[in-house]
């Protein structure tokens, strides 16, 4: 009698941390799984970037002033690039610059209520 399908192969009895690669791929796996599986895990520290990084010691009233005159610019921004694109896709644009205009409206009374240190 013919079987149908061949003989399994042979199982290999080697441990898997027989060689120090086979160590290193086990325990990236297991670091790979902990990640995804197990997210309550802590992780390090994560160090912020010191790029575009606001100091402790900048007054209030600057860091408003800034916040006003970049929220201007994006309003701006978003204004003349709508000129350029089709209606449908204008109109949301349109939507983002009003709500960036809010945003800076909300800066701006947040200046005017400031009190200033005589």
């Amino acid at each position: 009698m013919i079987k149908p399908t061949p003989n399994p192969p042979e199982t290999d009895p080697a441990s898997p941390y027989e060689s120090i690669d086979s160590k290193k791929l086990h325990d990236a796996a297991e670091r790979a799984l902990d990640h995804y599986l197990c997210p309550g895990n802590t992780r390090p520290a994560r160090k912020p970037s010191t790029m575009y990084a606001v100091v402790a010691d900048i007054k209030s009233e600057e860091l408003l002033a800034n916040a006003c005159e970049t929220l201007a610019s994006a309003r701006t921004i978003a204004h003349d690039f709508a000129n350029l694109i089709p209606a449908s896709q204008r109109r949301t644009l349109l939507g983002i610059a009003q709500l960036i205009m809010l945003g800076e409206l909300a800066v701006n009374r947040a200046l005017d209520n400031l009190e200033l240190p005589n």
